[in-house]
C-alpha cells in the first residue's frame, strides 16, 4: 500500500481526504453510484477501508462531501473567469462553457436521483451551493437586460430555461477527446466534437436568451 507523505499531519490528513474524494470522483464516472461501496473506494484510492470512514461515516456522507468539493472549487474557478470579461453576453458564454464542460465531465447523479438516495438535510446542504451557481446565472441575465443586450423578461423563468438547456445538452459521461457520433450529433449525421457541442450550446443559449451580434461575432445592444 503505497504512503502518503506530507509535511504535517494536517497535510497529510487533507492529502488524504483528497484522494478519497477523487477516488470516488473516478468510480461515479466509470461505474456510477448504485452498488458503489466504501470498500471500492478505499481500493480505489489505494488506502484502508477504515482509514475512509476516519473521514467519512458513509456513503451518503461522502457523496454530499464530494458534490460540496465540486461545486465549491467549480463556483470559485467560474466567477475568477467571469472577472476578466468585457460584457455580460461574454459573461454568458463563460457560464455556459464551464457548465456544459462541467456536467460532460462529472457524473454525479442528477437532481432527482441525489433527494432520493440523500437525507433531507444532506440535499439541503447540496442545494445551497446549487442555488449559489444559480445566483451567479440569474447576475449574469439581470446584467444583460439592465445593459441591454437583451430584451426585459421574466428573470426567474429565463434562467430556468437557460438551465434546463444546458441540463439536455451536457454529454454525460463522455470523457475528454471523444466524439459523440450519434445521429443527432449533427443535421447531416456527421459526428460532432465536444468543441463544437459546447459553441453550438453556446451560441444557442445567446440568442435564446435574445442576445444579438455584429458582423465580427461581437455582441451588441439592442
Amino acid at each position: 500500500m503505497p504512503r502518503i507523505q506530507a509535511e504535517s499531519n494536517a497535510a497529510q490528513r487533507a492529502l488524504t481526504q483528497r484522494r478519497i474524494l477523487d477516488a470516488f470522483g473516478e468510480l461515479l464516472f466509470t461505474r456510477g453510484l448504485p452498488g458503489l461501496t466504501m470498500t471500492d473506494v478505499a481500493r480505489q484510492a489505494g488506502i484502508g477501508r477504515t482509514a475512509v470512514y476516519n473521514y467519512y461515516a458513509d456513503l451518503e456522507e461522502l457523496l454530499i462531501g464530494y458534490a460540496l468539493d465540486e461545486t465549491g472549487r467549480f463556483l470559485t474557478e467560474l466567477k475568477d473567469q467571469l472577472a476578466a470579461a468585457r460584457n455580460p453576453v461574454d459573461k454568458l458564454a463563460i457560464y455556459v462553457r464551464a457548465q456544459v464542460e462541467d456536467l460532460s465531465r462529472r457524473h454525479l447523479p442528477p437532481g432527482p436521483a441525489m433527494r432520493a438516495v440523500l437525507s433531507p438535510s444532506s440535499f439541503a446542504k447540496l442545494g445551497d451551493h446549487v442555488g449559489e451557481l444559480n445566483a451567479v446565472l440569474r447576475d449574469i441575465l439581470r446584467e444583460c437586460m439592465d445593459e441591454g443586450y437583451i430584451p426585459r423578461a421574466d428573470l426567474e423563468e429565463l434562467a430556468q430555461l437557460v438551465l434546463g438547456s444546458l441540463a439536455a445538452s451536457a454529454n454525460r459521461g463522455q470523457k475528454d477527446g471523444e466524439v459523440d457520433a450519434s445521429p443527432s450529433s449533427d443535421p447531416m449525421g456527421e459526428p460532432t466534437s465536444p468543441d463544437r457541442h459546447t459553441d453550438a450550446t453556446v451560441r444557442f443559449i445567446q440568442l435564446g436568451v435574445g442576445a444579438r451580434f455584429d458582423d465580427d461575432r461581437r455582441p451588441v445592444r439592442a
